[in-house]
This record gives structure tokens, C-alpha cells and sequence, in this order.
């Protein structure tokens, strides 16, 4: 059947009818051992989500994140699977801020993170700040799956709001979840959901005294329990570091606002990434 034309005195839907577009993404990417650099193994993109390579002599490979819808809303959904693989190297960021903007009720954005590192492998998974905005939804979830050698440094940082133009959470929804397990075995769980006026919640001197940003940083390594006494050194007031195991080092952070917040992870990052980071965290 021929297809009605689209003239001024075609029906169109009231806005309450019409569905909004969502943006979708998966990006899956591996990495394996080629004349003793990491190179890709495999790679498939699909929707609103790239992934770009920049260009360099580091025996590692380097890889961005890029949501090119640029940000989350009620109903986003975005994927991503990384694996390095047995003696590689694979360092991954993103391009700029993940944003969560506001949501319409029932609606939620969804972001999963799926990463394994196999035998004497290393990954670096450092994507810059997740700026939550008021009205967002956002379920998050980050599974790390290491072998029985395998090393990881892991950041997750997180904004509550934009405080440069006055604004505050007072109804948010979110669900964020991180789990580490080693040989399939799980050693770390982190899990936070919350639903109302977080900017209350976060004002409490219990809970986060007023705290504008915060941070979870995981580093899995032979040589965390080393790292644990110079680490504390270099933590502010509002931070602490934990040995949850011989293997594993768990860092919290808390801080005023973004700004301050990067300026205590970036001397940590460092340190604990043979004094280097991805050049997107420098801009």
C-alpha cells in the first residue's frame, strides 16, 4: 500500500503520544600480544558508543570512550566488554565527563561495565567523572573479573550536581554497583542506591558532610599491600585507604567539588600507574 504523503493537513500525534528517541551503544574490544606490544584483537562498535586509539609507542594499548549522544537520559542504555588478554596491557578511559541528565518518571539510564584480565595481564580502567544532574536516574553496574595473576587499577569518580551553577540534588535515583572477583572467586563488592534528595542525605557530617564529589579507587596488584603506608601519606582528611586484602588496596575519597576531588586523585592515580595517565585526563 502507498504510503500517505505529509501535507499541512496530515494528523500528527500530540507530543504525550510520541516516543523520544534513546540512545543505544556497544562497544567490545580485546586486546593480545603482537611482537611484544598490545594490539587489538578484536573490536565491534555499534550505536552511539566509539571507540578511538591514540597514536604512540606505548608498549600498552590505549583506548577512549566516546558517547557520542553525549550523555545518559531515562532510558539510555549502553554496554561495554573489555578484556585483556594473557600477558597484555590495556589502558581505558573516556573522552570527557559521563553526564546523567534528568529523567522522565519511570525511566532509567543504564550504564554496564564488563571487564576480565587474564594471566600476568594488566588493565587500567580510569574513566573521568560521572556528573549526576538533578532529576537524573542512572543504574550503574562495573564487573572486573581477574585470573590468578592478573593486576588491575581501578577508578570510579562520581559529582553530585553541578555546584558552579547552583544546583543541588533533590531527586535523584541511583543504583551503582562494583564487584571484583579474582578466579571467579568474589573479593571486593561495593553496591550504593539511593532514591530522594541526596544533597540532605550528603549534608549529614555521618555520612558525607556536605561533600560536592567523591571517588572509589581499587588497585589489584601483588604489590598493593607495598603500596598502602605511602598511599595513606598522601590522602587528604576526607580520605581513607583500606588493605582488604594482601592483593588488593581499596582508596575512598571525598571532597568539596570536582575540582578538589581530581586534585587528590590524579597524585594517586599516578603513583599506582608507574607516574603515567591517559592524556584525556590532563585536558
Amino acid at each position: 500500500m502507498k504510503a500517505a504523503a505529509i501535507n499541512q493537513f496530515a494528523p500528527i500525534p500530540p507530543a504525550s503520544h510520541a516516543t523520544p528517541p534513546r540512545a543505544e551503544g556497544r562497544v567490545t574490544l580485546s586486546a593480545k600480544l603482537f611482537r611484544e606490544r598490545s594490539v587489538i584483537d578484536r573490536l565491534r562498535q555499534a550505536g552511539s558508543f566509539k571507540c578511538l586509539f591514540p597514536r604512540g609507542h606505548d608498549p600498552l594499548l590505549n583506548a577512549v570512550l566516546l558517547n557520542t549522544a553525549g550523555g545518559v537520559t531515562g532510558g539510555d542504555a549502553f554496554h561495554f566488554s573489555g578484556h585483556a588478554g594473557e600477558g597484555t596491557g590495556l589502558t581505558l578511559t573516556t573522552q570527557a565527563c559521563e553526564r546523567a541528565y534528568k529523567a522522565k518518571p519511570g525511566q532509567t539510564a543504564r550504564i554496564v561495565n564488563t571487564l576480565s584480565v587474564g594471566p600476568q595481564a594488566r588493565l587500567n580502567w580510569l574513566p573521568q567523572e560521572t556528573i549526576l544532574y538533578n532529576g537524573s536516574a542512572l543504574t550503574r553496574r562495573l564487573q572486573i573479573d581477574l585470573a590468578k595473576h592478573a593486576s588491575a587499577l581501578i577508578v570510579e569518580p562520581l559529582i553530585f550536581g553541578r555546584a558552579a551553577m547552583g544546583e543541588t540534588l533533590t531527586d535523584i535515583r541511583l543504583s551503582d554497583r562494583i564487584e571484583i572477583r579474582r578466579d571467579g572467586v568474589m573479593e571486593f563488592l561495593d553496591a550504593t542506591r539511593f532514591t530522594g534528595d541526596l544533597a540532605a542525605h550528603l549534608a549529614k557530617p555521618h555520612i558525607a558532610n556536605g561533600a560536592g564529589a567523591m571517588a572509589l579507587v581499587a588497585f589489584a596488584s601483588p604489590t598493593a599491600e607495598s603500596q598502602l603506608v605511602p598511599i595513606r601519606k598522601m590522602l587528604p582528611e576526607t580520605a581513607g585507604a583500606t588493605l582488604v586484602r594482601p592483593d588488593l588496596l581499596v582508596i575512598r575519597l571525598l571532597a568539596e567539588n570536582g575540582f578538589t576531588l581530581r586534585k587528590s586523585l590524579l597524585p594517586l592515580l599516578r603513583r599506582l600507574n608507574t607516574d603515567t595517565l591517559p592524556r584525556c585526563w590532563m585536558l
